[in-house]
């Protein structure tokens, strides 16, 4: 059967129309919006004020490549005039009609939001098909990938649309980080068919682990499953599911999904985006990001506070540097309508990115340091199938952060990769206070050391693992203690888990309370291995640093990593500049981002005011003069030197994002 088969006569008219303006795939587009709902049974007036004209307008303002528009939320209930069911009973207006009949016309790619595992609805009807908490008793939101609902409703559901609304792919939400452990009859049958066992392990048991991977292991299933019976159906159908494969999912993608997706949100919403950006980017699948468009946070007891202009721009740019696609999420009204100043901010934001589109989209990265991301370790010492981890990722977070703020052009490397990835082309691998990376890996990384890279291992944990095998010697067990490093101005406050040491180089002390006359205990030692270097630092920085962001802990750390690395661009500016270098045809793109103002906290939900700094000193190392140099997307040619084999240029004035491109 055909696609073209699948579609009511009523809608040949719009596949018909779009095949004079194509849309791109997935791969193809850089910024786009997403609108969900959730549709309740408590709706009254869903889609009554969405028109032609409206989605017209909002079309025109922002021209995105692609819309993710509202299918069905969490609640279970669908938002369009269903077949299958269950439809929302307030549906007035047939809002995916509409907005597809409006995108097809413009070339615009239609996707919806449909939500996977938690389904409320879905169990409430069928309660067997629920997920099962350790007591037994059946969850009210989530359904077993054991069981049946995948086939009975949720791909059914999903063809009904595609089929419905011609459309072009599907972003699956309350996917990875909905599902947990189960103990449902489906589940304890797959168990003892895989096992033997017939109990089902809970936490603290000898098999806890084991459980959690066969968990993981069906989730697998699941999402391949729904994948390829789509693509099976809907060859062109594209399919992603929320967070797969990012570091809330840090495997090795296997699995056929068209391209992956995440929301972040929260406070301090630019450092999510910083990690998850660079994660994401090592993946070599299509990627983008998406910004919530309004905040609301913990603290907040308000509700929505939309964010302004300036404040997408910002996350948006931390994105963009990675070479990502970015995409914001907005709700209309719970009739579908949009506010048109809600529309202007968006169209404000879009410009900001497609200014910038030809020095970002389809870049590759030319970072010298990396910050290890372990799956091994959340896998093996948590309990949660899928993040997010909490403080157990905190730590590379923190890292990548200190490093960021010290102007150094940072990757964030999965371990999966580390055999497979050209490692070799950092001068510097960070190992943050991981506790279970496993020997493997400590391995492949003291073999590197010994090519010449240099490991900055921190951690009490990873003390015991690199240090003995780097003639470094353990003293006592770890300690929980308050204690002080040296800083710029003031002592640095890295209360934690320590481990003292003795042998290597001894680089810098810490102190036991605010005397750093009294004597030091070893902070931080250095061991030549082969061509290489460890530097262990048996403390808790990347923690430390995580949570307060304090100036003292980013000094240390920039004492640490200044002396061994030789980075392509030196920067001169505040710690608040951002650098990313990135490369396309033979032109190379060095991104300074300005986070100053940045939003951290609940009580201050939204910016609209970002300070222009400037100016920003750099200097390039390259091998040959360019034959120009320019700041984009202003388009102004800036004046440079050539000085001992780097470039010297200055950026006067830094508002939130501009590119230095060399071309020759």
């Amino acid at each position: 059967m055909t696609r073209r088969e699948f579609l009511p006569a009523s809608l040949l008219s719009w596949a018909v129309s779009a095949q004079h303006k194509p849309r791109l795939r997935r791969s193809e587009s850089f910024f786009g919006f997403h609108f969900d709902l959730h549709p309740s049974e408590e709706d009254t007036a869903l889609g009554r004020d969405v028109t032609e004209e409206m989605v017209d307008r909002l079309l025109s303002r922002t021209k995105p490549d692609y819309v993710q528009y509202d299918s069905k939320g969490h609640v279970g209930w669908l938002g369009w005039p269903s077949k299958v069911g269950p439809s929302a009973p307030g549906i007035v207006k047939d809002s995916l009609a509409i907005w597809r009949k409006v995108t097809a016309r413009r070339g615009v790619s239609l996707y919806i939001h449909f939500s996977g595992v938690w389904d409320s609805e879905a169990v409430r009807r069928h309660p067997a098909w629920a997920r099962r908490a350790p007591d037994g008793k059946p969850e009210t939101r989530q359904t077993s990938v054991f069981g049946p609902y995948v086939d009975q409703l949720m791909i059914p559901q999903l063809r009904e649309a595609a089929t419905k609304y011609d459309l072009d792919g599907v972003w699956v939400d309350g996917d990875c980080w909905a599902t947990y452990p189960d103990y449902s009859p489906m589940a304890a049958e797959a168990w003892k068919k895989a096992t033997g066992k017939t109990i089902l392990p809970v936490k603290g048991d000898a098999d806890w682990l084991e459980f959690l991977e066969f968990n993981r292991a069906q989730f697998r299933r699941y999402v391949k499953h729904y994948a390829d019976e789509l693509h099976h159906s809907h060859p062109k159908f594209q399919v992603a599911s929320n967070w797969l494969y990012s570091t809330l999912v840090p495997e090795e993608p296997t699995i056929l999904v068209d391209f992956l997706s995440g929301d972040y949100l929260g406070n301090a919403a630019i450092s999510n985006a910083r990690l998850e950006g660079r994660y994401l980017a090592q993946t070599g699948k299509p990627w983008d990001l998406m910004a919530w468009g309004f905040q609301q946070a913990d603290s907040n007891a308000i509700g929505h506070v939309h964010k302004p202009a300036a404040q997408l721009q910002q996350e948006a740019a931390v994105v963009l540097a990675q070479g990502g696609g970015f995409q914001i999420y907005y709700q209309p009204s719970r009739s579908g309508y949009f506010e048109q100043s809600h529309i202007e901010v968006m169209g404000k934001v879009a410009d900001f990115c497609r200014t910038r589109q030809p020095y970002c989209q389809n870049t590759l990265g030319l970072a010298n340091i990396a910050v290890l991301f372990s799956k091994e370790s959340l896998y093996s010492t948590t309990d949660r199938l899928f993040g997010g981890w909490g403080r157990a990722s905190s730590p590379a977070s923190g890292w990548l952060d200190a490093l960021v703020a010290n102007q150094y052009a940072v990757d964030v490397l999965p371990d999966w990769k580390i055999q497979r990835d050209a490692v070799t082309r950092y001068q510097m691998v960070v190992v943050p206070e991981w506790t279970g990376i496993g020997a493997g890996t400590r391995d492949l990384l003291l073999d590197l050391a010994k090519d010449g890279l240099k490991l900055v291992v921190s951690g009490a944990q990873n003390a015991a693992l690199f240090g003995p095998p780097a003639g470094i010697q353990l003293e006592d067990s770890p300690e929980q203690v308050e204690t002080y490093l040296a800083g710029g101005e003031v002592l640095a406050n890295v209360k934690g888990l320590w481990q003292k040491l003795r042998g290597g180089e001894p680089l810098e002390n810490r102190y036991l309370g605010y005397d750093s006359t009294k004597p030091g205990i070893t902070a931080a030692v250095s061991a030549s291995v082969g061509r290489g270097e460890v530097l262990l630092i048996p403390g808790p920085i990347g923690g430390v640093y995580k949570a307060t962001h304090a100036p003292a802990v980013r000094q240390f750390v920039e004492r640490m990593v200044a002396p061994r690395v030789d980075p392509l661009v030196r920067v001169q500016s505040p710690p608040t500049v951002e650098v990313s270098v990135r490369s396309k045809g033979g032109a190379t793109f060095i991104h300074l981002l300005n986070s100053t103002g940045m939003q951290v906290a609940g009580d201050y939900s939204a910016i609209d005011f970002v300070p222009t700094i400037g100016p920003v000193q750099l200097a390039v190392k390259l091998p040959a003069r360019p034959a120009k140099v320019t700041l984009q997307p202003e388009g102004r040619a800036l004046p440079f030197d050539m000085k001992d084999g780097r470039l010297m240029t200055a950026v006067d004035s830094l508002h939130i994002h501009s590119i230095v491109a060399l071309t020759n």
